[in-house]
């Protein structure tokens, strides 16, 4: 069983920056892929950015603004937020698929005035 409780959402105004941050219960070296999603209010919930040991991967509307990255000493997955648009406002949420299945984070709120 994994896991993941996400951190760091928050209010910040348009163009600047958050850094989001999900902590797993194991090594996400045992974990194949870490994901980021977020759902705004009446749509359905999208893909951000994915990461494994080998490649990661950007919805095109956050291409070159959004980076996700990990930290295996700390078992944790980032994504740092910089130049943040209104249309970036949801709850973004954690997930993981490993060897015990598919583990989601319970959201954490980020909303971007403009």
């Amino acid at each position: 069983q994994v896991s993941v409780v996400e951190s760091g959402g928050g209010l910040v105004q348009a163009g600047g920056s958050l850094r989001l941050s999900c902590t797993a219960t194991r090594s996400i070296l045992s974990i194949n892929l870490m994901s980021w999603y977020r759902q705004a209010p009446g749509k359905q919930r999208e893909l951000v950015a994915s990461i494994s040991s080998t490649s990661t991967n950007y919805v095109d509307s956050v291409k070159g603004r959004f980076t996700i990255s990990r930290d295996t000493a700390e078992n944790t997955v980032d994504l740092q937020m910089n130049n943040l648009k209104p249309e970036d406002t949801a709850v973004y949420y954690c997930h993981a698929m490993s060897p015990w299945g598919i583990s989601w984070g319970q959201g954490t709120q980020v909303t971007v005035s403009g």
